[in-house]
């Protein structure tokens, strides 16, 4: 797998290995910005490909490949 960077990770496509509410294509649609702009980013929200809905997640859960794979597949 690619290493990943928060900063890079906007619009990006991944796919849950086990559906999360009944979903398994999500991209990332936001990357939130810390509050004090010196600390590292934390946070990535997806959205659902098929139902719309937003999730917020670690940025980091995207590297658990027992979780999430890179692209729609």
């Amino acid at each position: 797998m690619n290493p990943l960077h928060p900063k890079k990770l906007l619009r990006t496509k991944w796919t849950a290995v086990q559906p999360v509410a009944r979903n398994k294509h999500f991209m990332v649609v936001k990357v939130l910005e810390p509050e004090p702009p010196a600390t590292a980013l934390e946070w990535v929200e997806l959205e659902a490909v098929y139902s719309g809905t937003v999730t917020r997640i670690a940025w980091r859960e995207l590297r658990d490949t027992a979780r999430w794979r890179q692209g729609w597949v």
